[in-house]
């Protein structure tokens, strides 16, 4: 007999889930809120070691789907006047070589929703979820559009303002406001060679009154994020794009770093837009329904994982589903798996972003003991193994 699932949201999360699904058994369909080719919402993200091997338990392979990216397996610390305060694996590179990769988000989406399609998995866009009907035989989710899909399984692969997540926990947590606002932007083409720091490391410094990371490209352009602390979410029409470059060239002015320049050079800017997290959501399932990648756990960007995340949680929810028979009980696997490993990657994400607003006492105490802890740190291993060493068993 057909088991069939719908996936809610055609993001990285469901992208992955619909392939594992598949892979499992079952006959899935996505349906995606945007319309095709619309712009995703970020400029780049990394997808670390941890993630790239989760996939390839799927069969992709990741010189297929990040071509557009590259190697990042470095990243490197310094504060306000350029001073390097310390040096981290991002992770490899692995047995096979692999190391995490950068890559822009709207070319992960693509090479994700190619691979679906091949594969061929239906892919509907314009199909913003509104709510969902439970019977004993399936579940139904209902669309803006006034259109349904049903299936006898419904992946909440939504985000971060996720409906099922609500109907799941109606009187759950809501997202989180992190006290940052987020920017990005590409050099709209090769800088000067003062300009593009060593390839393969991704630079991250503390502005006196922002956080600014930025990484060569393989083409000489640079690749560019900012962090400026914020008490308050920014309102959507808050800043006209002249507007906003002029803020943030206005928050690095006087720090001997790149960012200025790097932002004159840049036709573009993404953002901005601002960062979230989510408390523990009490409830991830019902029988028939299960949430999956940010709908769950929505972690902050500084832990480097959330799209790594979002693969892990899909591949396992796809092994649980194959290897129980009773989708119930696969579902309480999935969540039994994945739980406290994700609610202490969002802890993680959290103190990372909090030394991004440190205020300039916290900011002088940081930049003075950071080196020190850090040799701590490393002389009983990388404090980051425990995130990315994990494999999926």
């Amino acid at each position: 007999m057909t088991k069939t699932a719908v996936v809610a949201g055609g993001g990285i999360a469901g992208t992955v889930a619909a392939i594992a699904l598949q892979d499992a058994g079952y006959t899935p369909a996505m349906y995606e809120a945007r319309e095709r080719g619309a712009d995703e919402r970020g400029a780049f993200l990394t997808v670390a070691v941890n993630g790239l091997a989760a996939l390839r338990t799927l069969g992709l392979d990741p010189a297929v789907l990040f071509a557009a990216g590259f190697p990042t397996p470095m990243l490197a610390l310094r504060n306000a006047a350029g001073r390097r305060l310390a040096e981290l694996p991002l992770g490899g590179p692995a047995p096979d070589g692999t190391t995490t990769i950068t890559i822009r988000r709207a070319d992960l989406y693509l090479a994700l929703r190619a691979e679906a399609e091949r594969r061929g998995i239906p892919i509907a866009y314009g199909r913003r979820l509104t709510g969902l009907t439970r019977s004993p035989g399936g579940v139904t989710a209902v669309f803006a559009d006034g259109t349904t899909a049903g299936g006898d399984l419904l992946v909440g692969a939504d985000g971060l303002h996720s409906r099922i997540r609500a109907a799941l926990n109606p009187a759950g947590p809501a997202p989180r406001y992190l006290g940052l606002l987020n920017a990005g932007g590409f050099t709209a083409g090769p800088v000067p060679a003062a300009l593009r720091p060593e390839p393969g490391v991704m630079q991250m410094a503390f502005g006196k009154r922002a956080f600014f990371g930025w990484v060569a490209a393989p083409d000489g352009s640079v690749w560019w994020f900012a962090n400026p602390p914020r008490r308050r979410p920014a309102g959507p029409d808050e800043w006209t794009p002249a507007g906003w470059r002029a803020e943030l060239l206005e928050l690095f002015a006087g720090d001997a770093l790149p960012a200025a320049a790097l932002i004159r050079a840049s036709e573009e800017i993404v953002g901005p837009w601002n960062t979230w997290d989510l408390p523990r959501v009490p409830v991830w399932r019902d029988d028939r329904t299960v949430l999956i990648g940010d709908a769950a756990h929505a972690v902050s960007p500084s832990s480097g994982q959330g799209a790594s995340m979002a693969v892990e949680d899909a591949v396992t929810l796809g092994r649980c589903l194959r290897s129980r028979a009773e989708l119930p009980a696969a579902l309480a696997d999935y969540e039994q798996r994945r739980r406290d490993r994700v609610q202490k990657v969002v802890a993680y994400g959290r103190r990372s972003g909090s030394t991004k607003t440190a205020g300039p006492v916290g900011a002088a105490v940081r930049d003075a003991l950071m080196p020190l802890v850090m040799r701590l740190l490393h002389r009983r291993g990388d404090p980051q193994a425990w995130i990315l060493e994990h494999r999926i068993g």
